[in-house]
């Protein structure tokens, strides 16, 4: 194996230095060779369509948990509705109970 020679640096965030470092240590690699292996072993052809896939779930079940809210919004109208219905009905009821008594 060929010294290494050249340097590429590369920025990142605190976290993310300390997430690559741990990650690193854990693999009982040095950061330099995580990163190459990393750089070698990424697809970006696989990782694209990975991530339309994940996308195109994503918008569906999106889809999906808006149609539940929207459903369940309609059913707590039509209770609302309904309780209201049974409370004048209740209302109108009481004035009648107190003549017949």
């Amino acid at each position: 194996m060929s010294a290494a020679i050249e340097r590429i640096v590369v920025q990142a965030t605190p976290q993310d230095k300390e997430a690559i470092a741990a990650k690193a240590k854990a693999l009982d690699l040095p950061i330099s060779e995580l990163m190459r292996r990393g750089a070698f072993a990424y697809r970006a052809d696989e990782t694209d369509a990975e991530l339309s896939a994940l996308a195109d779930a994503a918008r569906s079940a999106a889809e999906r948990a808006g149609e539940a809210i929207d459903d369940a919004l309609a059913f707590i109208e039509a209770s609302n509705q309904r309780i209201a219905t049974m409370e004048a009905e209740a209302k109108a009821a009481r004035p009648a109970q107190r003549k017949a008594a």
